[in-house]
């Protein structure tokens, strides 16, 4: 069983910075590649940064510089390093993978969502 465990989130004045943390269970971590979006109240969600299995992915253009992904396959863990934020991050954000079966199915799989609440 997949499962992908989302901490991290939480209130932060603006400047301030978070890390977002997402453990995946049940897969083998260093051959999968995950990605980020957040939702806010009322919009679509959005991919905040498109990962590689081994590197920094694409990061959205409104978090370029002040976001970043790192990993640590040896706690199957990912990480959403967040900086300067600004009250337009506030969103509840996700972690994504998937995995393609032997026979060519795909299944995705999806965090909780960890509220991140960006306010003075």
């Amino acid at each position: 069983q997949v499962q992908l465990v989302e901490s991290g989130g939480g209130l932060v004045q603006p400047g301030g910075s978070l890390r977002l943390s997402c453990e995946a269970n049940g897969i083998d971590f260093r051959f999968n590649a995950m990605d980020w979006y957040r939702q806010a109240p009322g919009k679509e969600r959005e991919l905040v940064a498109g990962a590689v299995r081994d590197g920094i992915g694409n990061l959205a253009d409104s978090v370029k510089g002040r976001f970043s992904v790192s990993r640590d396959n040896t706690k199957n863990t990912e990480y959403l390093q967040m900086s300067s934020l600004k009250p337009e991050d506030t969103a509840v954000y996700y972690c994504h993978t998937w995995i393609h079966t032997a026979t060519g199915n795909r299944h995705d799989y999806w965090g909780q969502g960890t509220q991140v609440t960006v306010s003075s």
